[in-house]
C-alpha cells in the first residue's frame, strides 16, 4: 500500500534562495564521504555512506535519534575516524590532516554553544584566532566584528560571562566563535534545539541569511523537519545508518518513501504547514 500523502504540498511554498540552489552540484566539493562505514564493536552505526558537500550550500542532516548523524558529522573534523571508507576535506583525507589544523578551518557550533564559562565572552570568540597567535589589534577588531554580526553589542556584552547570558544569546556567541578565524566550513550539532519556539525561529532565519551573505557551506544536524526546511538548501535522511533520501526540499515535499511521508505528517497534522509557508515569506 502506498502511504497517504500529506498536505503539506498544497500550502509549502519554498524561498527563492533555496529554488535557485538547484544547481548546487556545479559548485566544487568541500567534503566528500567515500562508502564510509563506522562501528563501535559489533555496533554498525554507519554502513556504506557516500556524500558530497558543495561549496555554498546548508546541508541538513535528518533524522531519528540514534541514526548516525552526529557520527557522520564528527567524521568531518576528525573528532572520530571512520572504520571503512574516507572522508576527505578540500579533497585530502581527514587522516592526512593534522587534526589541529583541520579542526581550526572548521567552524564547529553545539547544542547549548559549548562556550568556557570561565572565558568572558569577547574571551571565547577569539579562542581560535588567539590560539593562531592574532596580534591583540586584529583580535580585538574582529571580536567586535562578529558579536556585531550575531546582533550582540560589543560594548554590552563582550565582558561578560556566559552564566549572564540567555541562552539566545550563548548560541549567539557560539556562532560568532564559529565564525572568528573566518573558516569556509560550518558544522552544527542541533544548536537551537534548546531553545523555546521564538527564539529558535529567530536564529534559523538569521543563521541562514549568515551563512549565504558570507558564502559559507556549512553543515547542519537536526530532526526537526521544519528547521530542516528553513535553513536547508538540500536535505539527507539518514536511517539506521544509511542515506535513504538525499535531495532537495522541494523534492523531500514529493517523496513517497515512508519515512519522509512520517517527518511530513508531523507538520501537516499539526496543521502548521500554512505557519511555517508565512514564516519563510515574512
Amino acid at each position: 500500500m502506498r502511504p497517504r500523502k500529506s498536505n503539506v504540498k498544497m500550502f509549502y511554498q519554498l524561498p527563492e534562495s533555496v529554488r535557485v540552489f538547484t544547481m548546487a552540484e556545479e559548485s566544487p566539493i568541500i567534503v566528500e564521504f567515500r562508502a564510509v562505514g563506522f562501528q563501535i564493536g559489533a555496533a554498525k552505526i554507519l554502513d556504506d555512506l557516500s556524500l558530497q558537500i558543495h561549496k555554498g550550500e546548508i546541508l541538513i542532516l535528518l533524522g531519528e535519534s540514534g541514526c548516525g548523524k552526529t557520527t557522520t558529522l564528527k567524521l568531518i573534523n576528525r573528532l572520530i575516524e571512520p572504520t571503512t571508507g574516507e572522508v576527505t576535506v578540500e579533497g585530502k583525507a581527514t587522516t592526512d590532516w593534522n587534526t589541529i589544523n583541520l579542526r581550526r578551518r572548521i567552524g564547529y557550533v553545539l547544542q547549548e554553544a559549548g562556550l568556557f564559562p570561565h572565558f568572558s565572552i569577547a574571551e571565547n570568540v577569539a579562542l581560535v584566532p588567539d590560539l593562531e597567535n592574532w596580534d591583540e589589534g586584529k583580535k580585538r577588531g574582529r571580536t567586535s566584528e562578529m558579536l556585531e554580526l550575531v546582533g550582540l553589542n560589543p560594548q554590552k556584552f563582550a565582558d561578560r560571562y556566559p552564566h549572564e547570558l540567555s541562552g539566545g544569546q550563548r548560541q549567539r556567541v557560539g556562532v560568532a566563535r564559529a565564525l572568528a578565524a573566518n573558516p569556509d566550513l560550518l558544522l552544527l550539532d542541533e544548536p537551537f534545539g534548546a531553545l523555546d519556539a521564538i527564539t529558535r525561529v529567530n536564529l534559523q532565519k538569521e543563521f541562514a541569511a549568515l551563512v549565504k551573505n558570507l558564502g559559507k557551506t556549512a553543515v547542519f544536524v537536526t530532526h526537526d523537519l521544519h528547521e530542516a526546511f528553513v535553513l536547508g538548501t538540500r536535505i539527507c535522511l539518514i536511517d539506521k545508518g544509511k542515506i535513504v533520501l538525499n535531495d532537495t526540499p522541494e523534492n523531500f515535499i514529493k517523496s513517497d518513501l515512508p519515512l519522509a511521508r512520517a517527518y511530513l505528517e508531523t507538520i501537516s497534522t499539526a496543521g502548521q504547514a500554512k505557519n511555517f509557508s508565512h514564516e519563510l515569506h515574512e
